[in-house]
């Protein structure tokens, strides 16, 4: 969880006059009730891949799972920077956000319980998940699960329009 709260700051070029910066805590609770987030690696080659998944915002970050031959593990693997995208497609209303990291393997069986019960707790007994061998078991092929801490988080509101960047310690 970042230590501290994130600087905050509003680009004026990129919205209304009369807007205000978003409080970090209305993108916390957009990240928290987010069903669905699209997220974004590299390729090995350098190709973007970008693939919609299920998160938990949890203790300041978000959480995400996927297969360990899928591509976007495989993907994580050779870079860990990603990008996660959430909101809405309306032009007026709402906010969409741009969360940057680093994806860091969550593997201690303790702390992947306590993410296995968010899991579920937010979608439904459909995303129930056993914790075994280091990630999530769900009657499919293990899956990994990441850790995605904020470094810089952009948010676009719609009403007015404004962009809001929020940069944490260290990024």
């Amino acid at each position: 969880m970042p230590s501290t709260e994130p600087t905050t700051q509003i680009d004026h070029r990129y919205g209304d006059a009369e807007a205000v910066p978003t409080p970090w805590s209305t993108a916390q609770e957009h990240l928290a009730a987010a069903e669905v987030a699209w997220l974004s690696t590299v390729r090995p080659d350098g190709r973007p891949h970008v693939t919609p998944l299920l998160t938990v915002w949890l203790d300041g970050a978000l959480h995400i799972c996927t297969g360990e031959v899928e591509q976007k593990a495989r993907n994580i693997a050779a870079n860990p920077h990603v990008v996660l995208t959430t909101g809405t497609n309306a032009l007026r209303g709402g906010l969409d956000l741009s969360v940057e990291g680093r994806a860091e393997r969550v593997t201690d069986p303790e702390r992947l319980q306590v993410l296995a019960d968010a899991w579920e707790k937010k979608y439904g007994s459909e995303w129930h998940f056993e914790v075994r061998d280091g990630g999530f078991e769900g009657g499919h092929a293990l899956a990994l699960v990441f850790r995605i801490e904020p470094t810089t988080v952009f948010g676009f509101g719609k009403g007015p329009y404004s962009q809001t960047r929020w940069c944490f310690p260290g990024s």
